[in-house]
Parts: structure tokens; C-alpha cells; sequence
């Protein structure tokens, strides 16, 4: 209410809050116990009240964050956006547009499927053949991905029941719906199989190699022995940029395989796709273009505020069983009449104009200025990976040389003092140590398991996002790391 002569002061009062609340913080997180932070929560909560709220919650806001911008803040696909993008994000909320009609939304209606279009082209498709939407991330969009999977290839039309129950010999109808995907791959896709009505257990895990790449023979040989045992291989979800290492899978040859069991080839790039910005790291993703579906998210690689996902597929017929009609959103004679609504293009019916701060980045910045962070970040890595590599109280998940970094993450871990190692002291003494980290408001280091079972598995991450950021840096946070797993030693 009130329009840009309210917002703007409200706007001052949010700067100078959040200035005050990063102050007062002085590092990548607050430093305490989550106990302490959830109590400073708490009394804020409580007892702001009136004009004066936003900017104490705003500082509070600021204060007990984790700051991607933060070098030392290195621990998810976390980025710190890129401050065109959030102004253009504060134009989208001032204005409130919506993507479900086009009355709601007729310039950012039409901005959006421009941008799809430039997207398309990006990941190798025909942008007149191909079609797609913003969505909330990669959840969002393996949902739909494996969605219209299974509704072609089971063969649902729009408005008819998925026959899931039966299971008998062959491909044909009544056999066992499955989806193959690495033991690497991200755990919305077994979430997306139980949402749509297959079950968690119908996706197969797909062996890995050292680095977390689906291995293309496991996927043959996998693919093989779902057809003996009757079972129907609705789709393979190939990953482009596991979470834990950046891995990419064997594009090619999935969709070689894809193409000969008739299964929907779906990748997952949410991660990875930030690669095709990079005339380097481009051809790491050659084969994508051959995929139905493809997910992408700029809220990583892409440096823009949550949400910015993006969903395409190959060919826009695939999309039928998502059209849906509403006469008080998308009347067909309004359609008819050059009205045109993305209504079918999406799970949600409201919708932010997310395409927004996407298309400013691009008009601002180009794909070579883009490129030129993803490539800052990918060396960042790079140097990060050997910089473990080289310390001796650090071992490095894969080794130097072919286990460089495919992308801008890599896995490593703290090492005992010499005779003191056994795989369950050192999985507690790496925990404890990120923990120390966090506690003390030091740094923000992730944490993952590798594939397999038993002690001796836990690693920590650096996912580097942050562009600015300089090896100097990179390797002061690996001293950080090496400092508390030291001082962990010396209380046990």
C-alpha cells in the first residue's frame, strides 16, 4: 500500500538494518550454540512490536544468518545473488504480478516465455519446439519431469488413471513402473516416485564410480535386468552436477540407452547446468540437448535470489497431460482472442514472476559475464582441491589429476595425528570439528557420507559459489578446518 514513496524509506530502514545485524555478527555465522540463537529469536519475536519491527527483525534477520558472501560460508549450493538480481527481485514483489493468467501478469507473461526461449537454446533445444516453466527448484522440477515420464510412457491421457498396480512379464501394460538414477543422485527423485503414486522403491539405484558418476555399463546391465524380471523402465535420471562433488554423469551414453528401452531420459542439472554459461566447462554437459527433460536452477550457479528454477522439455506435445483449464483464469476464448496463459505449464496455480530477475541478469551481465563467474569459481575449486591435496593433515576424496573438480565443490577430510586413525574416531572427529566451526562463528563447512556402508565414510565439502572470493581465502578456511580438528584432538 502506498507505493514507492512507502517503500522507500521502509527500504533504507532494511539496508541499515541488515549492515547492523552483518556487524554485529562479524563472520559467516553467528557464533553459540543453536540454543543461544534460538533464544535471541525468541526475545525479538516477542517483543517487537509496531514501526519499529522490521528493522529489529531485519537486524535479526541479518545477525543470525549463515552469508553466502561470507568466504568462510562454504558449505551448500548457497549463493550470494547478484545485487541486480535482487533489485529486480524488489520490483516483482512491489508489483506482485502472478504467472497463473495472463491479466495478472501481461508483460511478465510474455517476458517469461522469452526468456524460456533463450533457456531452451541454451541447453541445445529447438526453442520453437520446446517449452518449459519457472519452477521452485530442482524438487519441483524432477517432480514434473518424472510426472510426464510416466504419463507417456505408461500412457495416460490427460484425465485418465495411471494404471500402477499390476506387475506381469514384458514392457507392455501392468508391468512394474521403475525410474533408474544414480546411488549419487539427488533424494527428490525418490520423493517425486512416492508423490506420484510409483513408490520409493521403484527407483533402482544405478552403481557409481570413484567420483560419483553413474557408471554408463552398471545402467546397461541395470536397464537389462528390469526387463527379464518383467518391469517397465519409465524413465533414467541422469545428473549433471551431483550435490556432494559436481559429478556429471555419462550423458550420451543415457540417452543412447534411453532411446532403446523407450524410457523418458530426465536430467538433472539443477546444479550443473550453470556450466553451459562457460565456454569451458560447456562441453562437460555434451549430450543434454538429447534428454525429454531438463532441470535448472540459477539460485546456484546462476547467482540469483531463491526461487529460480527452471523446467524445459524437448518437445512441447510431451507436456499434454499438465494442460488444465479454468474459466476464471484461462477461458479458451480468451486464449482465442491472443490471451495467452501459463497455466498448463505449471504444478502451482499463483506464481511469483521469478523470470524477472533472471532476464535482467542476462540483459546486464550477458552469458559471457556469467560465464566468467562460473569459470572464477570452477578455478577457485580447483586450487581448493589441491590445496587439501597437498596439506598433510588433509586427504582428498579422488586424488589430484582426474579427480580435479568437475565443477566448483570437492570432498576431503580432517586426518588423525599419525597412528590414531580408525574409520569411526575419524567420521566423529570430522564431525565434531565442523560442529567447533559453526559454534565458534568460524565457518560454514558442509558435511556429506560416501556411497557404501560402515565407519570411515564421512567427508566434509566446500561448495564455492562465491566469485570474489580468492584462493588465499580458499586456503585460510582449510587452515580454519585443519586448527579445529586439532584443537577437537586435544579434548579427546
Amino acid at each position: 500500500m502506498g507505493g514507492a514513496a512507502a517503500l522507500e524509506p521502509l527500504v533504507r530502514e532494511v539496508l541499515d538494518a541488515l549492515a547492523e545485524g552483518a556487524a554485529r555478527r562479524g563472520g559467516p555465522v553467528a557464533a553459540g550454540a543453536p540454543a543461544g540463537i534460538g533464544a535471541a529469536v525468541t526475545e525479538v519475536f516477542r517483543t517487537a512490536h509496531g514501526p519499529g519491527a522490521l528493522g529489529r527483525l531485519a537486524e535479526l534477520l541479518a545477525y543470525g544468518g549463515a552469508d553466502p558472501a561470507d568466504p568462510a560460508c562454504a558449505a551448500h549450493l548457497h549463493c550470494p545473488p547478484l545485487a541486480v538480481a535482487v533489485a529486480a527481485d524488489l520490483a516483482v514483489s512491489a508489483l506482485n504480478p502472478s504467472q497463473d493468467s495472463w491479466d495478472q501478469a501481461p508483460a511478465a507473461t510474455t517476458l517469461e516465455t522469452l526468456l524460456l526461449e533463450e533457456l531452451a537454446a541454451l541447453v541445445g533445444y529447438d526453442p520453437g519446439a520446446a517449452a518449459g516453466v519457472l519452477t521452485s527448484g530442482g524438487t519441483e522440477s524432477n517432480l514434473m519431469g518424472l510426472m510426464l515420464a510416466r504419463d507417456r510412457v505408461l500412457g495416460a491421457a490427460t484425465g485418465r488413471q495411471v494404471e500402477l498396480t499390476g506387475v506381469g512379464p514384458g514392457s507392455g501394460a501392468g508391468a512394474r513402473p521403475r525410474i533408474l538414477a544414480s546411488a549419487a543422485a539427488h533424494f527428490s527423485v525418490q520423493r517425486a516416485a512416492a508423490l506420484l503414486g510409483l513408490g520409493e522403491d521403484a527407483v533402482i539405484p544405478v552403481p557409481v564410480d570413484s567420483q560419483l558418476r553413474m557408471k554408463a555399463g552398471a545402467l546397461a546391465s541395470t536397464l537389462e535386468r528390469c526387463v527379464e524380471r518383467g518391469e517397465l523402465p519409465v524413465a533414467i535420471v541422469a545428473t549433471a552436477g551431483t550435490t556432494d562433488t559436481g559429478a556429471i554423469d555419462p550423458l550420451p551414453e543415457c540417452a543412447e540407452l534411453a532411446a532403446a528401452y523407450g524410457a523418458w531420459l530426465h536430467v538433472d542439472a539443477a546444479y550443473g547446468g550453470g556450466a553451459l554459461l562457460s565456454d569451458r566447462l560447456a562441453p562437460l554437459l555434451a549430450g543434454i540437448e538429447r534428454a525429454d527433460s531438463v532441470s535448472l536452477d540459477w539460485h546456484k550457479l546462476g547467482w540469483q535470489p531463491a526461487a529460480a528454477g527452471i523446467f524445459l522439455v524437448r518437445k512441447a506435445e510431451t507436456y499434454a497431460s499438465l494442460a488444465r483449464r479454468a474459466v476464471y483464469l484461462n477461458p479458451a476464448d480468451d486464449e482465442e482472442a491472443g490471451y495467452p496463459s501459463l497455466l498448463g505449464l505449471s504444478l502451482r496455480t499463483t506464481r511469483r514472476a521469478d523470470a524477472f530477475k533472471i532476464a535482467v541478469t542476462l540483459r546486464t551481465l550477458g552469458r559471457a559475464g556469467l560465464g566468467q563467474l562460473v569459470d572464477a569459481c570452477h578455478e577457485l575449486a580447483v586450487g581448493g582441491a589441491r590445496a587439501a591435496a597437498a596439506h598433510p593433515r588433509l586427504e582428498l576424496h579422488g586424488g589430484t589429476g582426474p579427480g580435479e573438480p568437475a565443477l566448483t565443490a570437492f570432498l576431503f577430510r580432517y586426518v588423525p595425528r599419525q597412528g590414531a586413525d580408525d574409520g569411526a574416531r575419524t567420521d566423529r572427529l570430522n564431525a565434531a570439528l565442523r560442529r567447533r566451526l559453526l559454534r565458534e562463528g568460524e565457518a560454514v563447512v558442509g558435511r556429506t557420507e560416501l556411497p557404501g556402508e560402515g565407519p570411515g565414510r564421512i567427508r566434509l565439502k566446500l561448495t564455492l559459489l562465491n566469485p570474489w572470493t580468492t584462493p588465499a581465502q580458499v586456503e585460510r578456511l582449510l587452515a580454519a578446518v585443519v586448527s579445529a580438528g586439532e584443537r577437537e584432538e586435544e579434548g579427546w
